[in-house]
């Protein structure tokens, strides 16, 4: 990471809840200047953050310069905002809904990438928050699996056109959110399996609360950085190698 002074600069998207939300209170706490965006907005003292819906592509660019303006490097971009859609099956997932999940999830990352690659500066980490559902494929996951399928290789892509910035695809595990409401629930787990899962983790520590969660993202960090640039992590391979070989390996 770069070191100026004291401080270490941060860029976080979907900062208004959730793993985002929490990642920007974790490192305002530690002495970091945070900078987010999310399209509800973020009231956490000491974030600078500007509303913005990352899905209009045209206002983006604005947005991110006006927000950033006398920024001179990124020592961690975190790109959380995400969405994710209705379990169901794929051939009953409408097109418009599957659209609007990969509109999120992969072009809005895009169009954020494409701005910090023209913005020029130096940015020594990304991390772009992906899903163990971009390769376990489960039943019902449809849109969000495809979606985070993508952003992986969004990932890798990236990799060679900013060699200069490290890039991890990482699946931080599940995490107790407002999500986990629906797919707890709401959501048929009779007729989609791998929900039984959630539902059997949710009030225990395999699935902690976003504080939590935020911490365990930042410590592993500094080994992501030793993984190749592009890759594709779950970080329960490195916080928890039992839980991780259980579920791939089915």
């Amino acid at each position: 990471m770069f070191v100026s002074g004291n401080r270490l600069s941060a860029f976080i998207t979907g900062t208004s809840s959730g793993l985002g939300r929490a990642l920007a209170r974790c490192l305002v706490q530690r002495g970091w200047m945070v900078h987010g965006c999310s399209r509800r907005g973020c009231d956490l003292p000491g974030v600078y953050d500007r509303p913005c819906d990352l899905t209009d592509a045209a206002r983006v660019p604005d947005a991110l310069s006006e927000l950033l303006a006398g920024v001179d490097r990124l020592d961690l971009v975190v790109l959380n905002a995400g969405a994710l859609g209705e379990i169901r099956l794929l051939a009953e997932t409408p097109l418009a809904d599957a659209k609007r999940v990969m509109d999120i999830n992969l072009w809005a990352n895009k169009t954020v990438m494409d701005w910090l690659y023209a913005w020029g500066r130096p940015v020594a980490q990304v991390i772009m928050i992906s899903s163990g559902a971009a390769v376990l494929g489960n039943k019902g996951w449809g849109g969000y699996a495809l979606s985070k399928a993508a952003l992986n290789m969004l990932a890798r892509l990236y990799a060679h056109e900013l060699p200069d910035t490290h890039i991890t695809a990482l699946a931080p595990g599940i995490i107790d959110t407002a999500m986990m409401d629906y797919l707890c629930e709401a959501a048929d787990a009779q007729a989609f399996p791998a929900l039984q899962r959630l539902r059997d983790a949710r009030g225990s520590a395999r699935m902690p609360d976003p504080a939590a969660a935020a911490e365990r993202v930042l410590s592993v960090l500094p080994e992501l950085e030793d993984r190749p640039s592009g890759s594709f992590v779950d970080m329960r391979e490195i916080l928890d190698p039992e839980a991780y070989a259980a579920l791939y390996s089915g």
